[in-house]
């Protein structure tokens, strides 16, 4: 573990000073070099989950694909999403416009007193050395951040409003791996926000901060993945598969937790099952593979509702459900 972090930090180091750090003393951003510093961080992140996402992921749907690709303008759209959000380009906005404001706050709350709590130090008594190694402290964030993330999307299917923005993302009638990042960007800060929060609350390190995200997002892309594939009885209670998910993107199934037109749905676990099971929205029956995927009323028979086509009528439409208009 501790091998690749400075492996990574050195490769950081070295993208840094080649290519960022030249462009941004050559447009006079030299008060920022320590945020400049921090996006590269994310964009060698990004460009090696592409890597995987092309790599491996690529070869495993040309494998086994669950469906054939009728509607690869739909799939160059998550493509896009997944450029925007894998080379740093929602994440740049984001260092430079909100940030600041959460630096702000944090510096105001020291000041008063208000500070956060130590994961480590909470987790000591109870598991004397558990968090003694950088790896036992990795898998110990990464557990919190999953239920956080188990949380945070039963928020996304429980609310309304958090729900016509989340829309976005199950509209999408041909899953593959680019589906990940297919969401709207008003849902995005939402997630970012909550994460980032209860990151500095809990006092995760940069670097395993980075880290955290990066594997839940690998696992994320592979879950979207057009490809027939089961972990086992057991692995599929461990570790959140394609056939999982899939069943969470099913038309009705997904997203309905009380029949026809309500809100809710199952398998909302990002990387592991346990989650669904202890709250009790685990599905693993069925055959998802077999079945459409999509929102209810995008069907000519439910109302044929339009989510739009290109990434600019996305969040057109995202914002006008939000709004009560569409």
């Amino acid at each position: 573990m501790d091998t690749l972090v400075e492996a990574f930090g050195l490769t950081q180091q070295w993208l840094f000073e080649t290519l960022v750090q030249p462009v941004v003393f050559g447009l006079g951003g030299a008060s920022i070099l320590v945020d400049a510093y921090n996006a590269t961080g994310w964009l060698l992140v990004g460009l090696l989950q592409l890597i995987v996402i092309v790599g491996v992921f690529g070869s495993l749907q040309r494998w086994r694909p669950i469906q054939a690709v009728t509607d690869r303008a739909a799939v160059r759209t998550d493509v896009v999403y997944t450029l925007v959000h894998q080379l740093g380009l929602f994440r740049l906005v984001l260092f430079f416009a909100v940030d600041p404001l959460w630096e702000t706050l944090w510096g105001w709350l020291a000041v008063q007193g208000v500070t956060g709590w130590q994961l480590d130090t909470l987790i000591a008594p109870l598991w004397p050395g558990m968090t003694d190694t950088a790896l036992a402290s990795f898998l110990a964030y990464l557990v919190v951040f999953d239920l956080v993330n188990y949380l945070i999307h039963r928020g996304q299917h429980q609310f309304g409003w958090w729900w016509a923005l989340h829309a976005v993302h199950h509209s999408q009638r041909q899953m593959t791996m680019w589906t990940d990042n297919r969401n709207h960007l008003l849902d995005s800060l939402i997630v970012d926000v909550l994460i980032v929060q209860i990151g500095h609350a809990i006092g995760v390190a940069p670097g395993q901060f980075v880290a955290v995200v990066a594997l839940s997002q690998l696992v994320e892309n592979l879950s979207h993945a057009n490809v027939r594939l089961r972990f086992g009885w057991l692995g599929e209670r461990l570790l959140v598969s394609p056939h999982f998910h899939r069943i969470h993107h099913s038309l009705g199934l997904g997203h309905e937790s009380r029949g026809k037109g309500t809100l809710g749905g199952h398998n909302f676990s990002v990387l592991l099952p346990v989650w669904d099971m202890l709250f009790g929205t685990a599905r693993f029956e069925g055959r998802p593979g077999d079945t459409a995927t999509g929102i209810r009323d995008q069907l000519p028979e439910e109302g044929g509702r339009d989510y739009g086509r290109g990434f600019w009528a996305q969040q057109r439409l995202g914002v006008l459900r939000l709004l009560g208009r569409a």
